[in-house]
């Protein structure tokens, strides 16, 4: 009998690879829990409601892709899309023509020329090169990004060593103020990326791949990053701010709603921040039914129909503990927020339109 046991687990083996998986070696990086609670799970094929993308880049790698692009959009009830282009020059320009054949459908942000910011005179040519983008279409600036060592979302040039509450910097953000264009920017990370890579990091394989080195000479701190943009925001009152992902500030969202109390200038938008807020959907319900008016919709995940699909299916339904390992590192189950019609509206593309001033 033993024999004839052995020789059936032997096949059991052959047939399904996963029951030969001994847990005592199984690593965190292969982990791909399947859930078996048997609850409802939503289908979702398209937007509640019209949106509004206000955080995406430059996906489309041709002319046939950014209209693979576009009936992607018209099939999931995406309205328009912001790409954010970090650009300047002839890069800034070249994405005007890419995107110029559907301008109802994408509007293009412009970056910050960061070329000799460091010599007299950088303020003055960096003034007139965003008023040149303007003209050729540039509804706003962004992403500017900053995850400690300075506004490295910049292309050609990246700013090293220079934060957005710097002097050199209000003037061109009181230019941005005076045409109108708002001003995306992502400042730190989450927290997990800066905890230590060990078994408390309950974030770990995500935090892994965008840990923070806080070991290089200079780096602001998340909370000192924080403060920059704070400075930015109350030192700049008639320029408009969208804070990236949430200011970073996933896992303790009070820091981002202290700041959206003060400072009626400032936006946030909840891009590539899904899966660090699912998880704790009642805190995070509460906290964006609250804040519905400064809230905006963004994906910053690429073009796939899924991925819009599985942002829905967090924001509009109220399923339980579900996984999307093809999108997200982490190796927590997802919840759905099961937002109201009201701030869907909003989150969707009321705010967004308000801010644009349509």
């Amino acid at each position: 009998m033993a024999y004839h046991a052995l020789i059936a687990a032997a096949t059991v083996c052959i047939a399904v690879p996963a029951f030969c998986q001994d847990a005592n070696q199984l690593k965190l990086k292969n982990f791909r829990p399947v859930s078996i609670y048997k609850t409802a799970q939503t289908k979702i094929e398209k937007a509640k409601y019209p949106v509004i993308d206000f955080h995406s880049h430059d996906y489309a790698k041709s002319d046939a892709e950014v209209d693979e692009w576009v009936k992607t959009m018209d099939e999931l009830n995406i309205a328009k899309t912001m790409i954010l282009t970090y650009s300047t020059g002839a890069r800034f320009d070249s994405l005007v023509e890419k995107y110029g054949r559907y301008k109802n459908r994408f509007a293009l942000w412009c970056g910050f020329d960061y070329t000799g910011f460091d010599k007299p005179g950088w303020t003055e040519r960096a003034v007139a090169e965003l008023e040149r983008c303007h003209k050729k279409g540039a509804i706003g600036v962004g992403e500017l990004g900053d995850k400690g060592l300075g506004e490295l979302y910049s292309k050609p040039t990246p700013g090293y060593g220079i934060h957005i509450d710097d002097p050199r910097m209000k003037p061109l953000l009181e230019k941005c103020a005076e045409l109108h264009m708002p001003v995306s920017i992502h400042v730190a990370e989450d927290a997990w990326m800066y905890l230590n890579d060990d078994s408390t990091d309950d974030g770990l394989m995500n935090s892994a791949t965008w840990k923070v080195d806080m070991t290089k000479k200079g780096i602001l701190t998340h909370d000192q990053l924080i403060a920059t943009l704070e400075n930015a925001v109350k030192n700049n009152p008639k320029t408009t701010f969208i804070a990236c992902h949430l200011a970073n500030c996933c896992s303790d969202l009070s820091v981002l709603a202290r700041l959206l109390d003060i400072y009626p200038n400032l936006y946030a938008d909840i891009a590539a921040r899904y899966a660090e807020i699912s998880p704790i959907p009642r805190y995070t319900k509460a906290f964006m039914e609250k804040y519905a008016e400064r809230l905006v919709y963004g994906t910053d995940m690429g073009t796939a129909k899924q991925m819009y699909k599985i942002t829905f299916h967090i924001l509009e339904t109220a399923d339980e503990h579900f996984y999307e390992h093809d999108y997200f590192s982490y190796h927590w189950p997802l919840y759905g927020l099961d937002l109201s019609d009201t701030t869907l509206k909003k989150l969707y593309s009321d705010n967004a339109k308000k801010i644009l001033g349509n």
